[in-house]
């Protein structure tokens, strides 16, 4: 019966409108497919779709289970035609009168296929904070290592302020890394700060320190906003002592602790892996790359596919984990030669606005946002057909 079904419906068209998004298949789409160990539901949807980021309106999700995208290496997906439309069927559905139905399979999520590949996003999820202006002001803080240690490392103790933890709790020791702040409209140039390596030469207090490098970034830049702190978790620790300062045991350290490094309760950071492929249903204003990561000396001028942007719009602009952006890079204003080649052409004496052309803008990428805090988000480039760069404009894919 399943046969006969899958050969009637081969013949129909492969270009069909669902729901209110068109759905495009791919001239050489399979119609079956087995998930193999390594898999992506970008790579799965990209095998049948020509805009994977429409994964929704092809699967056949299952209602029954909490996250109905579930899929799995084993699973083999089938193409049919339900009512004309093309759907994803799974091989744990059964066939019951003609028609295939998913049903729930008791397997952890752990072994669920992932939207995006987590080994090249790992460090974004379990290792980088995003923190508020009150908050990157308000941490507790480094102020020496034993011995009066320039450095301290794994067994040292630490010595911090500002921390009203109760002995015995474990902590993390961050370090800023960059300042992102949200650039203007009427301008080209992004306004991203990477904050110095901190040495005990600053001989300032953190809130000081973090004081001045905003104002003095602020002097310049007029009209920016703060958009978040970025932190890197570095160590861990465990308050031996109250008091001020505190007397911390650096029970691991990736890299040398610093003077002025910050320190936070050690807590689980909350991200959701269970996301999958979407367009946006609205478009955030002026939403652009403000930073390829990773910045400092390691940073790049230019992204390719699988590497990682920051985005400047979060969670309270409505981005959530699994929506998919095109990046466009902006036109440039040029001088129309055509009409008025000499730049001293007389009408052009007092202004030469008129003989401006603004280009328009040039797609360059798709990005998958797949971690968000407040007012920042990191995405991943999943295809590119430019390099990406600072100050990509963020819309909905087309």
């Amino acid at each position: 019966m399943l046969k006969q079904f899958l050969a009637v419906v081969a013949g129909i068209a492969l270009g069909v409108s669902v729901g209110a998004a068109e759905v495009e298949l791919k001239s050489d789409h399979p119609d079956t497919y087995t998930v193999v160990k390594g898999d992506t539901l970008w790579d799965i949807s990209a095998r049948f779709l020509q805009k994977p980021w429409l994964w929704p309106e092809i699967w056949q999700a299952n209602p029954q289970i909490k996250n109905p995208h579930w899929i799995y290496p084993g699973d083999q997906l089938t193409l049919v035609y339900v009512e004309g439309r093309p759907t994803l069927v799974s091989s744990r559905g059964e066939a019951r009168d003609g028609k295939l139905s998913p049903r729930a399979r008791p397997e952890p999520l752990d072994g669920a296929v992932t939207a995006i590949p987590l080994g090249e996003v790992q460090p974004f999820l379990t290792r980088t904070r995003m923190l508020s202006e009150d908050e990157a002001f308000s941490l507790p803080y480094v102020v020496a290592i034993e011995e009066n240690q320039p450095l301290g490392t794994q067994g040292q103790l630490a010595y911090v302020r500002g921390l009203r933890e109760n002995p015995g709790t474990a902590v993390v020791i961050v370090r800023p890394t960059v300042v992102y702040y949200d650039p203007p409209e009427w301008g080209t140039e992004v306004y991203e700060i990477a904050a110095e390596p901190w040495s005990s030469e600053r001989g300032r207090t953190v809130a000081k320190w973090w004081t001045q490098s905003v104002s003095l970034h602020r002097s310049r830049h007029r009209s920016t906003d703060v958009l978040g702190f970025e932190v890197l978790e570095i160590g861990t620790g465990e308050l031996l002592r109250g008091g001020d300062p505190s007397t911390v045991l650096l029970r691991t350290s990736d890299m040398e602790i610093h003077r002025g490094d910050l320190v936070m309760p050690a807590a689980s950071l909350p991200f959701d892996l269970t996301f999958h492929p979407h367009a946006p249903k609205a478009e955030p204003d002026n939403m652009r790359v403000v930073a390829l990561v990773p910045t400092g000396p390691a940073a790049h001028f230019y992204m390719g596919p699988h590497q990682v942007v920051a985005l400047s719009r979060g969670a309270q602009d409505g981005v959530e984990n699994g929506q998919v952006y095109a990046l466009y890079q902006p036109g440039e204003v040029i001088r129309d030669r055509v009409m008025y080649p000499d730049s001293h052409d007389w009408r052009t004496t007092f202004s030469d606005r008129k003989a401006q052309v603004q280009l328009p803008e040039e797609y360059v990428a798709h990005v998958m946002v797949f971690r968000t805090f407040d007012r920042i988000s990191y995405g991943l480039i999943m295809d590119a057909l430019k390099p990406v760069s600072l100050n990509n404009v963020a819309h909905v894919p087309d």
